[in-house]
């Protein structure tokens, strides 16, 4: 049963390499250039895949949090904590890629953008998620609030992610009613990125979770 985690860990670990490394040939070298902004307009196929990995690992955080409040189960606590620490480092890839793709194409690191303020406030909020979690030293109670923390954290992810859509924003929205505004080659670039930072994350939350119990096997 060890060995067979062992190898689902590696193949985890290859496919998530390949699928990095055939997302960093997509994004820049196959697709085309874009008319208006040029090479720096490939910082796009980085930025939303990372945005999207920190949206989905606090969504990730929530289940299991709902999951530690139903069953008690204190794996389910590690998961959660554990894709908070990997939703913030790519929340803030997420802030840092923006600000760059900002400073080149339009001359300013930051502008209190709907979309960037909203995200700036989620990441500020599972930042406390941690810093909350190293306060309180009883394991019991500090899952609990962890969990609850976690829940009502999570309004903050949706806000964010329709902000696009619910205010004037120098945000592009990708997917609207008429469906997606970039070429095919473009379109299968992101995916391909997406799918891959998807694959890391999961290399990322198995590699954490696994550190996490042993050094504090579970009872």
């Amino acid at each position: 049963m060890k060995r067979s985690g062992t190898w689902f860990v590696t193949l985890l670990d290859v496919f998530s390499a390949g699928a990095i490394l055939l997302g960093l040939y997509l994004a820049l070298l196959w697709a085309p250039t874009e008319a208006t902004m040029g090479h720096v307009q490939r910082i796009f196929y980085f930025h939303v895949p990372a945005a999207w990995v920190g949206l989905f690992a606090f969504l990730v955080t929530l289940m299991a949090s709902i999951l530690y409040l139903w069953r008690r189960t204190q794996v389910w606590d590690v998961v959660a904590a554990s894709s908070v620490e990997i939703g913030v480092l790519f929340s803030l890839m997420t802030i840092g890629s923006g600000s760059i793709w900002a400073r080149l194409t339009w001359n300013t690191w930051w502008t209190w953008d709907p979309r960037l303020t909203t995200m700036t406030m989620m990441l500020a909020i599972y930042l406390a998620y941690l810093i909350l979690r190293g306060a309180i030293e009883e394991p019991g109670r500090r899952a609990r609030f962890a969990a609850v923390y976690g829940i009502v954290g999570f309004v903050s992810v949706p806000i964010t992610f329709m902000a696009i859509r619910w205010w004037r924003t120098i945000h592009p929205v990708i997917l609207s009613s008429s469906g997606f505004e970039l070429s095919p080659r473009m379109l299968i670039t992101l995916l391909v990125c997406v799918g891959a930072f998807t694959l890391l994350y999961f290399s990322l939350l198995v590699h954490r979770v696994r550190g996490v119990l042993r050094t504090n096997p579970l009872p």
